[in-house]
């Protein structure tokens, strides 16, 4: 098996993923902005953990991951459909702070470089 493999499935769910959301899933509790930040393939690319950031409150975090877990099945045979795969991967939801801490050590440095700490 080539070790490129799981690197190409990754970022082509990540491509596929972010369409799916925006186009076919009609679910009220998917609120804000969602961003697919990251995608981990197992070697064997039958499961794959799909880190998401959702720009909003605590609540619409959690709405927008509670709602892709309950269309996981929807979402596995999509991306199977799609990228034509042998199996689909079993899909695991988390959420990824990443950007939201960053923002917050932005305005930490912005509140320091204007004196107000």
């Amino acid at each position: 098996m080539s070790t490129q493999r799981p690197l190409r499935v990754s970022q082509s769910i990540k491509r596929e993923l972010s369409d799916i959301i925006k186009r076919d899933l009609e679910d009220s509790r998917i609120a804000g902005i969602v961003s697919i930040t990251d995608v981990e393939c197992a070697p064997d690319c039958r499961s794959a953990r799909i880190f998401i950031s959702v720009f909003g409150g605590s609540e619409e975090q959690e709405n927008t991951l509670q709602a892709l877990t309950d269309h996981t099945g929807f979402i596995r045979g999509e991306i199977c459909r799609r990228l034509q795969l042998r199996f689909a991967p079993e899909l695991h939801f988390k959420l990824d702070d990443s950007l939201e801490r960053g923002a917050r050590v932005s305005e930490l440095i912005n509140k320091i470089s204007r004196g107000d700490v």
